[in-house]
């Protein structure tokens, strides 16, 4: 899953990015609430961390204007301040969660589970659509239907894991070249057409009844065929 961290304290950024890191979340780190809203909307992240007091633009506004330009990303606030009206503030603005500094890691990680859940369908740890089963800890790819299973290479498991959660949604090259690669990673988009021929190669493999689909003009969408 990548996750945006909005922080600009230096230190806890660095911590906060390592820990995600070390739980094997793609991070991409802002530390002003300017660049968090713009990098919301690149609609890539499955979930957002946000420190309320941020330069340019409070965690907040963040969250307000996101949810008023229609970005659902689940956000969990960051704060140092603990009183009930901040509370009932960041979650009238559109968090989905608040935790307040200083704060135990396993709490946080257990929050961004919780948050992360809400996105796509689960069952004993693994995502789910149509007959397919995808175990994103052990990288293994499950068709219900056949009991085939198969292991997949990071990036195809990058792809599924993001095309599960937003289902139903036509995902650009863009999207899926940042969502992949990250905004800093200079890989061609050509690439994007490549891992997506060996994850639906994949998806043959294991005689799932879903397909990705190229729609022209436009992207890909996960889908289950048409009988």
């Amino acid at each position: 899953m990548r996750i945006l961290l909005a922080e600009d304290e230096k230190r806890m950024a660095a911590a906060l990015v390592a820990l995600l890191k070390q739980e094997k979340y793609d991070v991409d780190h802002t530390a002003d609430g300017v660049s968090a809203l713009y990098a919301l909307e690149s609609g890539v992240y499955d979930m957002a961390v946000l420190d309320v007091m941020m330069p340019e633009m409070n965690g907040f506004e963040v969250a307000r204007k996101a949810r008023s330009r229609g970005i659902r990303t689940p956000i969990l606030m960051l704060t140092a301040k603990s009183q009930l009206d901040d509370k009932i503030t960041g979650l009238d603005s559109g968090a989905d969660d608040y935790l307040t500094k200083p704060f135990q890691t396993g709490e946080l990680l257990a929050r961004l589970r919780a948050l992360g859940r809400r996105n796509a369908d689960f069952q004993d740890g693994a995502l789910l659509y149509g007959d397919l089963s995808l175990d994103t800890a052990k990288a293994m790819l499950v068709c219900r239907t056949t009991g085939q299973s198969v292991r997949l290479g990071e990036k195809e498991l990058r792809i599924l894991e993001y095309m599960f959660a937003n289902r139903g949604q036509i995902m650009t090259r863009e999207q899926l070249a940042v969502k992949i690669w990250g905004f800093e990673n200079e890989a061609e988009y050509n690439n994007v057409e490549v891992y997506m021929s060996f994850t639906r190669k994949k998806l043959a493999f294991v005689g799932s009844k879903v397909e990705i689909k190229a729609v022209r003009g436009l992207g890909y969408e996960l889908r289950e065929k048409d009988v």
